[in-house]
């Protein structure tokens, strides 16, 4: 993260300290798992190496959910990728409300498909049901094109605005968590449940269209959808990341932070540091005794795909952001919104070209190497 990034991060950071969360109570497990169900699931189930997932012609979640421009030929080709060039088994998969809202059996059925088409390379999938990043005005219908060479320049929150700063509209959510998790609730596709990507986030680039005290909204409406999805009863576990400073005590810097770590079936978290960074983050989130997720890493040069030695040791599950260079535009820096990057810059995110083919072929075949199908094919 830039030197600026981290400036603004730190404010929403510093402001939860000042308002007393520094000291905290101590944790409380609140229905969760048992952390001994936890480890037996993290058994069951083995090492999880992945990618956060978008094919590369839909630039945001509606985009790739939506009849219009749903794509299962694209889904199917870069999936195979993911497997056959990657090593990967598992696949981070975000969903938005109001595909859903628009289109409920429709897009259950194009949620399926996508599972299938998973499954038939072996990729297991974690759905992630709401975003709190980027442009909080989503809208249905025909997207706007990405900006050139800016870093996810259409991609949606979910709920938007209107609704988080809406207490009246929140129940109005239930019937899609319902929906979702209830039609997967038994699927042995689906690995985890991922309830909100980064829910509190600052979200810099679209601060002033945020709802006024977001960060407070979304901790009351995180605590509600996590009451939902605990009452549908999924047989795969319950997970929200925590993302500001993982390699401190995460857990004393916000509500929803809090709750994360409180309420986890399993520990998922995200890291763009260094590998001093990441190691202090497993060594810390460790100490609560259940299986660690690190859904979202690898952004060069800071956090390199050398780093997937580092979680394959720890037996930590290691989704790097993203796959394939395409409309969501993430080869390009965070700081893209400030300043444009240099035309010959090294790639930010992504693994691979259009066609396939690496962008580094020593990330490609160390990936390969440490890859859990690799170990499954040696038995």
């Amino acid at each position: 993260m830039g030197t600026k990034l981290r400036s603004i991060a730190r404010v929403g950071v510093a402001g939860a300290r000042a308002r007393g969360l520094g000291r905290a109570e101590p944790l409380r497990d609140r229905q969760r798992w048992s952390a001994e169900q936890a480890q037996a699931w993290g058994e069951r189930t083995g090492w999880l190496l992945g990618s956060n997932f978008t094919p590369s012609t839909a630039g945001n979640q509606l985009e790739l959910w939506q009849p219009e421009t749903f794509d299962p030929e694209t889904l199917d080709r870069e999936l195979g990728w993911a497997a056959e060039v990657c090593g990967m088994n598992s696949i981070r998969l975000f969903l938005h409300d109001l595909a859903w809202l628009v289109d409920p059996a429709g897009f259950l059925d194009r949620v399926d498909r996508v599972l299938d088409l998973a499954a038939g390379h072996g990729i297991s999938v974690m759905p992630v049901l709401f975003d709190g990043i980027w442009d909080p005005e989503p809208r249905p219908g025909p997207q706007r094109a990405p900006r050139p060479g800016i870093h996810n320049s259409t991609w949606l929150q979910s709920p938007g605005a209107a609704v988080v700063a809406d207490r009246s509209r929140w129940e109005s959510l239930r019937p899609y968590v319902e929906a979702v998790v209830g039609r997967f609730a038994a699927d042995e596709r689906v690995v985890v449940w991922d309830l909100w990507n980064e829910p509190d986030s600052p979200n810099y680039a679209f601060a002033d269209r945020d709802p006024v005290h977001k960060r407070e909204r979304i901790g009351e409406l995180l605590e509600l959808v996590w009451d939902w999805a605990v009452e549908v009863d999924p047989d795969a576990p319950l997970t929200v990341g925590v993302y500001l400073f993982p390699s401190r005590e995460v857990e004393r810097t916000t509500p929803v932070a809090r709750t994360a770590i409180e309420r986890s079936d399993v520990i998922s978290f995200h890291s763009y540091e260094d590998e001093a960074g990441l190691v202090r983050a497993i060594d810390h989130l460790a100490r609560h005794g259940r299986p660690l997720l690190c859904t979202e890493w690898m952004g060069r040069p800071t956090s390199p795909v050398s780093l997937a030695r580092v979680l394959a040791e720890r037996q930590v599950g290691a989704y790097v952001w993203g796959l394939v260079d395409g409309r969501t535009q993430t080869r390009f820096s965070w700081t893209s919104w400030i300043r444009r990057d240099r035309p010959d810059a090294p790639w930010f995110h992504e693994l691979l070209h259009a066609d396939g083919s690496p962008y580094d072929d020593a990330e490609a075949a160390l990936l390969r190497e440490l890859s859990p199908r690799r170990s499954a094919a040696d038995q």
